[in-house]
């Protein structure tokens, strides 16, 4: 089964040529080997690339490990280029090479090289590869399949496919099982042997038992404010050992670099500026959240929220959680002071969107509550609702739009109906 990912594939195509190391990061099993070896090397195909000018060298492959040591790849690369015509180097998982950045940058100086590479942390992209190039480094994050990616392919009942992503998630793999018992032994072996195994490994870390009981509190509090003080006070309070403030910040950060996780910082809307006490933590893929927890927590509402908050990041918005303070009396002529949530401020450019999310919306009651800080913000930038149900989009006397989740999912142009 061919997905084609064009928003990937395109921006592999339009830096073509460009001095730039090309560079997919993204999860591992994300699909970054697929659109690079595949998608990307049948473009140039097609595009009248003679297959001897494709250098394709799988970096995992336990075949190809010889070619982890810098100077047997570099003479490997040399070997195939054989005249002035331009190359194409495809180097999958680029960062079990030993001092990567220095055989990158060697072919930054060949006119005829045109380099792509994936890479699963990242840690060697900011720390190694942005440093060293110097600019001339061009990242392409790749993130698992949309709903809409899927929905292209099978089509049918929108609500049936709805309940198999919010259950496995969207890495390629799961699309090629066919039954949950299946699906769900992939995603908890990829989780144990493949993201567990890859940061204690990498990251060398000693207190195993307390890493993986942290990755499962994180997991069971989608979208749920924190930091590293408020999970540590949490772990202490639930494990028989415990971690230190700075010992969770640096987990977290393990987390992220292996893109399991990604943090949504808190951004105080009306006094535009980030707040430092709490952010969320939303997971890269759904069905490895569910699997971690062993498929025993699935609240559609907070994961909703999350595949939502994914999709923007993929739609390459910036996001942010909102926080509105509202002042005011109450019934009692008493001066209160109120901090409400937005679940997400999507920046783009000169564009904004406030956002929340709500499986739905039943009544007046839940109306007012849900729509309680957007109506507090005072700028003229969109403010939405998305819910559950399956309804046209409208606006509310507010200016409020009201959209279909399904509708904002498969529609990149949703935003501005």
């Amino acid at each position: 089964m061919k997905i084609p990912r064009p928003y990937y594939l395109n921006q592999l195509v339009s830096g073509m040529g460009n001095g730039f190391i090309k560079i997919a990061t993204g999860l591992r099993r994300c699909g970054k080997s697929y659109l690079l070896f595949n998608l990307f090397a049948d473009y140039l195909k097609e595009s009248g690339i003679d297959e001897s000018h494709i250098i394709k060298v799988d970096l995992e492959d336990i075949r190809n490990i010889e070619l982890r040591d810098p100077i047997n790849l570099v003479r490997h690369i040399d070997s195939r280029m054989r005249d002035q015509a331009m190359y194409y180097i495809l180097l999958d998982e680029v960062q079990h090479v030993e001092r990567f950045v220095d055989v990158l940058n060697s072919y930054l100086k060949i006119e005829n090289a045109d380099v792509y590479v994936t890479g699963s942390n990242s840690k060697f992209l900011s720390s190694d590869i942005v440093t060293e190039f110097r600019g001339r480094g061009d990242e392409i994050h790749i993130y698992p399949l949309t709903f809409a990616e899927i929905y292209s392919v099978y089509g049918g009942d929108k609500s049936e496919l709805w309940k198999d992503y919010i259950t496995y998630g969207g890495l390629p793999h799961i699309l090629s099982l066919d039954s949950h018992q299946k699906k769900a032994t992939y995603l908890k072996n990829l989780y144990k042997t493949v993201y567990l195994k890859d940061l204690e490994e990498r990251n060398k870390i000693s207190k195993v038992a307390e890493f993986i009981e942290l990755v499962h509190i994180i997991a069971s509090s989608i979208g749920s404010p924190c930091n590293p003080a408020k999970l540590a006070n949490t772990f202490n309070s639930v494990s028989k050992s415990e971690l230190s403030r700075q010992t969770v910040a640096t987990y977290l950060g393990y987390m992220e670099d292996a893109f399991l996780i990604e943090m949504a910082k808190r951004y105080d809307v009306k006094g535009k500026k980030y707040i430092n006490t709490l952010s969320k933590y939303y997971h890269t893929d759904i069905g490895v959240r569910n699997a971690i927890l062993d498929f025993r927590q699935q609240e559609e509402t907070h994961i909703m929220e999350n595949v939502i908050y994914n999709e923007l990041l993929v739609r390459g918005y910036s996001v942010d959680v909102g926080m509105v303070e509202v002042k005011g009396r109450d019934a009692d002529n008493e001066w209160y002071r109120r901090q409400l949530e937005v679940d997400f401020v999507a920046n783009m450019a000169s564009k904004r969107y406030y956002i929340q999310s709500a499986l739905a919306i039943p009544d007046k009651e839940k109306m007012k509550q849900e729509s309680a800080s957007l109506r507090n913000i005072s700028d003229a930038f969109k403010k939405i609702i998305i819910v559950r149900d399956h309804i046209n989009p409208w606006y509310t006397e507010d200016g409020i739009l009201i959209l279909g989740l399904f509708d904002f999912l498969l529609n990149p142009e949703s935003l501005d109906l």
